[in-house]
């Protein structure tokens, strides 16, 4: 299969890889970063437009940062919908706002054109070992189409409901994440402050209820201070905004994404936007003039 995948990033140059490796032909095209030497090595051919990549494509696929990005590679100048045509698919695995998606769907549907929305979890890591949960938003018979590609990038694959309830899903997860990495990132601060080893109070909850792939994996970065971006601090800023702006629209409260939100915001204006969002720590260690181990 022809398989068009736009955005390859940390994340997306992986799972482009896998779906390289998986026997089909990418089509890519330059946006905003250079073309990945190793998928036109595998074969990748490079269209010279968005629309030119959405004619020759059977399948589109968009793994874009933000909203405004996903909508300018759609609906642009010479962008995807430009080029595309009954029957095929599209399949935006960015994270974006809910709200946008339906309405991005409607208008590709207009096409005659079936729309999954599919944001990931996993972070650089898990898109590297296909590993990466998907929550897929969209028909049945879509889902059906795109599901043996996901196969190819992922473990935990669910249909999830109707086009938007993905990204609803991928909200919710950037909740849970970024507030258990406050919450790893508090308990381990305290625990030093109080002249604990770290390590030793990390190894002891990791046999405990407390217990995470979060505790295991950002608890260490944290301790070890390895911040390389996993998935960067202005990204999951980004999400936390879109679980704002949506809690406000539905009149619900969320004060603890909101604080975890400021220290995002934090990090952000003393520069360490592009740091891992382990590094939310460093926020809390500016005020309690304390730095862990």
């Amino acid at each position: 299969m022809i398989i068009g995948f736009v955005g390859t990033g940390i994340m997306g140059a992986p799972m482009a890889a896998h779906l390289q490796n998986g026997g089909h032909q990418l089509l890519l095209n330059q946006h905003r970063s250079p073309v990945p030497e190793n998928l036109l090595a595998g074969g990748a051919k490079v269209a010279s437009s968005l629309a030119e990549l959405a004619r020759d494509a059977e399948v589109i696929i968009t793994m874009l940062p933000d909203t405004p990005d996903v909508e300018q590679a759609l609906f642009g100048e010479n962008g995807i919908a430009a080029g595309l045509g009954a029957g095929k698919l599209l399949i935006d695995m960015s994270s974006i706002s809910p709200i946008a998606t339906k309405g991005f769907a409607e208008r590709i549907a207009a096409l005659g054109v079936d729309y999954v929305d599919a944001p990931v979890s996993g972070g650089e890591v898990g898109a590297k070992n296909a590993a990466l949960t998907i929550m897929a938003g969209g028909s049945a018979a879509a889902f059906a189409r795109a599901e043996p590609l996901f196969q190819l990038m992922g473990k935990n694959i669910t249909l999830v409901g109707g086009v938007g309830d993905g990204q609803t899903t991928k909200v919710a997860n950037q909740i849970i994440v970024g507030l258990t990495i406050e919450a790893v990132a508090e308990g381990l601060l305290f625990a030093s402050k109080a002249g604990a080893d770290v390590a030793k109070v990390r190894e002891a909850l990791m046999g405990g209820f407390a217990s995470s792939r979060i505790l295991e994996v950002h608890g260490e970065r944290m301790i070890k201070r390895t911040f390389d971006p996993g998935f960067r601090i202005r990204l999951h800023s980004k999400d936390f905004e879109l679980a704002l702006s949506g809690a406000k629209a539905l009149g619900v409260a969320l004060p603890a994404t909101a604080g975890a939100q400021q220290l995002l915001n934090a990090c952000i204006a003393a520069g360490f936007g592009d740091k891992d969002h382990s590094a939310l720590l460093l926020a809390l260690e500016t005020l309690a003039n304390h730095k862990i181990g």
